[in-house]
């Protein structure tokens, strides 16, 4: 696969990877904040969470991917930015971090996850961007692909060499 129908990309600082992807949604900022953020909408695209939701709060997510375990809001500062920690204070913790912004044709967001060991790089970086495409269908009322087809289309393109 090119990489022409990326919506994302993969870097390595301080030798781990940072997967980066980012999309514009032909909504208001308040909507796609709601859609990232409130229990009863992410459970239609990315995780079902359970847990305090506040800055400091502990929370257990399930994701469609398959992943499951516990994560911290570190920042919540509606409607433009969140900051998560991930499996904190595990070996393998990763920040997953989102910002929202005006764009002309909606809300831009990009999402980050750091701290990804390098070899897990590639099922990261499909993975999220399968996430904002499924974000996308359920914004526009449409059900979300089938996760393990797209995210097996998507490796190959994201496992290239990550830039640095």
């Amino acid at each position: 696969m090119d990489k022409s129908g990326l919506l994302g990309e993969v870097w390595v600082v301080d030798g781990v990877s940072v997967v980066h992807v980012e999309d514009v949604y032909d909504t208001d900022i308040d909507d796609l904040w709601a859609a990232i953020s409130e229990p009863a909408r992410l459970g239609r695209w990315v995780a079902t969470v359970d847990g305090d939701l506040r800055p400091g709060g502990l929370f257990q997510a399930s994701f469609t991917s398959g992943w499951d375990g516990p994560g911290r809001v570190e920042v919540c500062d509606a409607p433009r930015h969140l900051l998560l920690t991930m499996e904190p204070g595990a070996a393998d913790e990763t920040q997953l971090e989102a910002w929202l912004s005006p764009d002309p044709a909606g809300t831009r967001l990009v999402v980050e996850e750091r701290g990804i060991p390098l070899e897990a790089a590639p099922d990261h970086g499909a993975g999220w961007q399968v996430h904002i495409e499924d974000l996308r269908a359920v914004l526009e009322g449409r059900a979300p692909a089938p996760w393990s087809d797209r995210w097996a289309d998507l490796r190959p393109a994201y496992g290239q060499s990550p830039t640095s």
